[in-house]
Order: structure tokens, then C-alpha cells, then sequence
């Protein structure tokens, strides 16, 4: 059931029971001797508890129950019903908190032509996350994933002004991270989860399977990078519960489609002992990523997509303007050969920007299309989940006015310029960039796929 942004109600989800308390006040008016006053005293201090009792009943429900609990509900075994409207508060929170992973691209990537480093991300794998002030989301990251931008995306590829630079030919898209010991039990399983940078571009496919022999950093395409990580967490971590999350914003969602698919079709979520990982994609204003036929088959295949869109955002409804999932079904199947026919997959969570207090009535697509003011939305504005609101102005001009918080407010301190030891203002060199693992052409091997094809 599609959720049309109205302000979430906090509770448990549709299929916990809430128990039914009758209590017998009768009793009351048999004192005959009590006054009438004292007699409606004493029925409203008994109402006053009745409801504090109700009351507290859900919370102390919600209290008790954890992710660990529910994780597979969460991550779709049943497609989400009853967990989306009302909106659960574990589903919710869970939504953010993967939707933060994915604002995590945006917020770690370095766009600064005039970085020598433009491109890449700016902190070292192993400070990812403490450098972005999330060390709480309990995560390592294991692998950053690269891209060749020798591929026609200008709106997806930045490169620097510098003579010299980090690489020619490489962008930084992402990361792949597993769950800490501690989150790890939260979680009620191991989570491997990917993380995709997007953006307003189309031509996701080549981004995923292109390289460019000629350097480091993407002399392995960015599905094999994928592949062969996976394999081998999913073989470092054999013997424990896991599951694999995959999200992504914009472009970056349809790659979290795209890549999702790819590891499910390939088998490589399939364990030794044929128990299958599950799999699942968490996508945040994502296009359309393929015709009726792939859509069928990832059903077929059982990978669960649950996909948020603001309703007033242009992305999600391209490609396939024409052609799509809302028309009727004897023209798509008619329309199934042509190039331009596209179809939506998974369940689709529906929000809008209007119903929120503290968003402008705008119809900017910067504003409609961005992450953070859908982490916002999804927060229900009423601060749920204790996101503070100034984040959605990080990288547009969406919040009113009267909240006083500067649009575009994001930036590094002095830009990234440090005085060195000659009090001069330079930019500050950063550690060796990682490329690729020593083992990485073995796990190719073990995939049946050759590297220099």
C-alpha cells in the first residue's frame, strides 16, 4: 500500500496484536454515602490510569521489540506488508539509517575542481565512517568501488584542474562495508551492505561493467569489484546468519538494482551448503532500470526492492514516459520489444514534500529529487527518529525561511586549505589512495570471469 507522506504514527506494526482492557467502574455509584463529586473523582483518576495504562502499553511493546527480531520482515520476506502504513518505527528507522549510507557517497566524495584529489574520496577507507562523524552506525568498510570516467556522464564525473592529479580516468561511486561484532548482534545477523554515489544521469550499465586496463583504479570494472567482494565476505563470514543491503540514490539506486540483480542471477548469494543469503535493495529516487522481462525475473528470483519516491520528483518517473508499469498490461506486452519501454520493480514507498511544515512550496527538481529532504520526510517531520531538519538544506535551498538555516551550507572548513609550516595556505597532501586487494584476479578466477575480457 503506497504511503502518501501524512505524519507517521508511532506503534508497532499492523500484525502485533494490541490487547483489549475492560475495567468495571460500576462499582462507584453503589457508595451511597459518597458525594457527587467525589464519585466523578474517583471515575476520572480511574479513567486517568486506564489510559496511562494504554498508553504505555505500546511503547513498552516497541521497547521489547528489536531489529534482531524482525530483521527478515524488515528486509522484505514478505514485501513489506503491513510496515509501511502506518509507517513501523524499526522499519523506519532502518530505512534511514541505510538512506544515511547512501547520503554517506555524497558527503564523503570530493567535487572540488580545484582538489587535486577531485574525484576520489576524501577520507582513507579505514576512517570512513568516524570521518563523516558515523563511527555509531557500527559499520567497517571493506572496499571502495570505482569507476572509469573515461564513460560520457559529465553530470556523474568530477575531474580536477590540477596538472597532476590522483588518476585520469577514475572516479570514486561507492563503498562496500560489513556490520561490527556489536552491530552484528543488534542486527541479529552479519550485514554486507553497498553503497552507491548517484546522480542525475542515465547510462548505469556501462558505469557498471566498463574499465580501463590502463589504470589502477579501475582496471577492474565496478561489477567485478562487487562480485568478487562479496565472494569473499560471504566466505570470510560463512558460518554466521548475513544478509546483503544494497542502496543507492538517483543513479546510484538503479546500480543498487542493477548490482543486486547481478549478484542474486549469478548465484553468488547461494552459500556452500545451499543456504542463500537474502538479498535486498533499499533505493532512494531511482529510475527505471529495465523492461517487463527483467522486472519478472527478479521477482522470479526472489530479490525484494523496496523503492522510496517523493511524488513531485521527476526521476523516478523516466525512462519509459510512454511506456511503463501504469499502463495496461496487453500494451506493454505489445510494447515489450520497443527500446524506450521501461518498468518500475519492487514495492514502492510514496512520500510527499507538501505535507511537511518546514519545506518551501517549490518546484525546483534539485529540491524534489534530494536525499536528505527524503531522510526528512521519512522521518515523518515530527522528528521521529531525532534527524535535525538543517540537514536537508546541506546541498539545496528547501527548508522555509523563518527556520534560519543557510542553503548550500555543506563545505569543508577553508575548503580543505591548511597553512603549512611557512604559514602558506596550501591544500594538504592525503594518505595513499586503496585500489584493489592482491587476491582480487583469484576471486575472478573463482567466478569464471576473465579480467582482460
Amino acid at each position: 500500500m503506497p504511503f502518501h507522506g501524512q505524519k507517521f504514527q508511532s506503534g508497532c506494526s499492523e500484525r502485533q496484536e494490541h490487547r483489549t482492557r475492560t475495567r468495571t467502574i460500576g462499582w462507584v455509584l453503589s457508595k451511597s454515602s459518597d458525594s457527587l463529586p467525589s464519585i466523578i473523582t474517583e471515575l476520572e483518576n480511574d479513567r486517568a490510569k486506564i489510559d496511562d495504562e494504554e498508553e504505555a502499553s505500546p511503547k513498552r511493546e516497541q521497547s521489547e521489540r528489536q531489529v534482531a527480531d524482525c530483521w527478515r520482515e524488515i528486509h522484505g520476506e514478505d514485501d513489506w506488508v503491513g510496515l509501511l502504513d502506518p509507517m513501523d518505527p524499526l522499519m523506519r528507522s532502518e530505512l534511514i539509517r541505510y538512506g544515511e549510507m547512501a547520503q554517506a557517497c555524497y558527503d564523503a566524495f570530493d567535487f572540488d575542481p580545484f582538489s587535486k584529489y577531485c574525484g576520489s574520496c576524501r577520507f582513507i577507507r579505514r576512517n570512513f565512517f568516524d570521518g563523516l562523524g558515523m563511527a555509531n552506525h557500527g559499520y567497517e568498510v571493506t572496499r571502495y568501488l570505482y569507476a572509469t570516467s573515461n564513460i560520457n556522464l559529465p553530470n556523474f564525473f568530477k575531474k580536477s584542474r590540477w596538472p597532476k592529479v590522483w588518476s585520469k580516468n577514475a572516479n570514486w561511486i561507492g563503498y562496500v562495508a560489513v556490520s561490527n561484532d556489536e552491530t552484528r548482534n543488534r542486527l541479529g545477523r552479519r550485514d554486507i551492505t553497498i553503497a552507491w554515489r548517484g546522480t542525475v544521469e542515465s547510462g548505469f550499465l556501462d558505469l557498471y561493467t566498463d574499465k580501463d586496463d590502463n589504470c589502477r583504479f579501475c582496471k577492474y570494472s565496478a561489477r567485478e569489484q562487487i562480485l568478487t567482494e562479496v565472494k569473499r565476505l560471504i566466505e570470510l563470514y560463512s558460518n554466521e546468519e548475513l544478509s546483503i543491503t544494497i542502496t543507492g540514490h538517483s543513479l546510484g539506486s538503479a546500480l543498487a538494482i542493477l548490482s543486486a540483480y547481478d549478484i542474486v542471477e549469478t548465484g553468488l548469494n547461494v552459500m556452500d551448503n545451499s543456504r542463500a543469503v537474502p538479498v535486498c535493495v533499499f533505493s532512494f529516487s531511482g529510475p527505471r532500470v529495465g523492461n517487463v522481462r527483467f522486472k519478472e525475473r527478479l521477482e522470479w528470483l526472489g530479490l525484494k526492492v523496496l523503492r522510496v519516491v517523493n511524488v513531485h520528483d521527476v526521476v523516478p518517473k523516466s525512462p519509459g514516459l510512454f511506456f511503463n508499469e501504469t499502463v495496461p498490461p496487453m500494451l506493454m506486452k505489445l510494447a515489450e520489444p520497443l527500446p524506450w519501454s521501461y518498468s518500475h520493480v519492487g514495492v514502492e514507498l510514496t512520500l510527499d514534500h507538501t505535507n511537511s511544515p518546514f519545506l518551501k512550496q517549490t518546484s525546483d527538481p534539485v529540491c524534489a529529487h534530494n536525499l536528505e529532504a527524503h531522510l526528512h520526510l521519512l522521518d515523518g517531520f515530527v522528528l521521529a527518529s531525532g534527524r535535525d531538519p538543517a540537514l536537508v538544506n546541506k546541498a539545496c535551498d528547501f527548508l522555509k525561511d523563518h527556520h534560519m538555516v543557510p542553503p548550500y551550507w555543506k563545505q569543508d572548513e577553508n575548503k580543505g586549505m591548511v597553512r603549512n609550516k611557512d604559514g602558506r595556505w596550501v591544500q594538504p597532501e592525503r594518505p595513499k589512495l586503496d585500489d584493489h586487494p592482491a587476491e582480487m584476479h583469484h576471486h575472478l578466477k573463482q567466478l569464471g570471469l576473465d579480467s582482460n575480457q
